[in-house]
């Protein structure tokens, strides 16, 4: 079933012939693809949120799980390779990394949440700027939280919608691939 489902998820990534992934990248010259973690239900995190235990963090339900295979089945089929993964250190994050099943991923706390003071909004948007300013050739996917996309790009995305950005000229690209 859940091949036949991945498998219909396929076609979504190409639109009238063409690679929405590829595309979007090749179209704002981006070096950064943003990807809003996949569906957790709830709003924030519960107030016994600890960064070292999933349990206290609002996480992927079923169909976040499911959406975050769909969305790596089509990262997979589109041909485009990134040269770094990295994530938030939140679990939503971490977990939709490894559903992508795209390849070696890290975590990086300058892509963790500020919303509600878990993690110090100043600290995190330093280090994500001196990452962004350091990135080299190719294209780094970075796996995080709305707030921080938000943040850097001026836009709020829904849960797996990605962002294909330049960190130079500041271009970006909102698109999904799991729809």
């Amino acid at each position: 079933m859940l091949v036949a489902f991945l498998m219909t998820l396929s076609t979504q990534v190409w639109a009238d012939g063409r690679n929405i992934l590829k595309d979007a990248i090749e179209e704002v010259d981006a070096n950064v693809v943003f990807l809003r973690h996949a569906m957790a239900p709830g709003f924030g995190d519960p107030d016994n949120f600890s960064l070292l235990d999933c349990s206290t963090q609002r996480n992927l339900d079923k169909n976040g799980r499911k959406q975050a295979r769909a969305i790596g089945f089509s990262i997979n089929k589109s041909g485009v390779r990134f040269n770094e993964i990295i994530s938030s250190e939140w679990c939503r994050c971490k977990e939709t990394a490894k559903l992508l099943n795209i390849g070696k991923w890290q975590t990086f706390l300058g892509l963790n949440s500020f919303f509600q003071g878990y993690a110090e909004k100043a600290v995190t948007l330093r280090e994500l700027d001196l990452k962004l300013k350091k990135l080299k050739n190719g294209v780094t996917l970075m796996i995080t939280h709305q707030v921080v996309i938000s943040a850097v790009t001026g836009i709020s995305v829904t849960s797996g919608e990605m962002v294909a950005y330049n960190s130079v000229s500041e271009a970006k690209k909102v698109f999904r691939l799991d729809e």
